[in-house]
């Protein structure tokens, strides 16, 4: 059994889009998927593309995926990676997907002397919590999520001077 991890190719968004599904579908969140092939294809094959995709793939077979985007720490004046999505089909756990995944992209902060790789998890999924903890992880909680969207956010664009 091999594992192979490369950036993704326009001729994998089939299999990206219905990895996002998905994970859509494990976090209970089928009813929040928007995007469409396309939106995704644009967003990360597009004229210049800000996200990016890495795929696993076991025995060439397309098995799990990390997105990612740059973000960046006013504190340390460097860019970082923030992790969107990491998955990995629920057959091919345990085999290490994960970790590797994690592994590729702290390996692309430390050569481009990015000053960190961070993310969010949700907070009833105690076996990626564990996880991310074994790997050195260290859980935020002093920190609170927030997010506008939908009516909300059109509501704060009104506002805008």
């Amino acid at each position: 059994m091999s594992l192979a991890i490369h950036r993704a190719r326009p001729d994998q968004i089939g299999l990206i889009f219905s990895l996002i599904c998905e994970l859509a579908e494990y976090e209970k969140l089928t009813h929040e998927v928007e995007a469409t092939e396309a939106d995704i294809a644009a967003a990360l094959f597009g004229e210049r593309p800000l996200l990016f995709c890495e795929i696993a793939e076991w025995d060439g077979e397309g098995v799990g995926f990390a997105v990612w985007f740059l973000d960046f720490s006013t504190f340390s004046g460097r860019h970082g990676i923030y992790l969107e999505d990491l998955f990995v089909r629920p057959a091919f756990r345990g085999k290490g997907i994960g970790k590797a995944l994690l592994a590729d992209l702290a390996r692309q902060c430390v050569e481009n002397g990015w000053s960190r790789l961070q993310w969010a998890v949700l907070d009833w999924n105690t076996p990626s919590i564990d996880f991310y903890k074994s790997l050195g992880a260290v859980m935020m909680g002093e920190w609170t999520g927030c997010r506008l969207d939908g009516p909300a956010l059109a509501a704060l664009a009104k506002r805008a001077p």
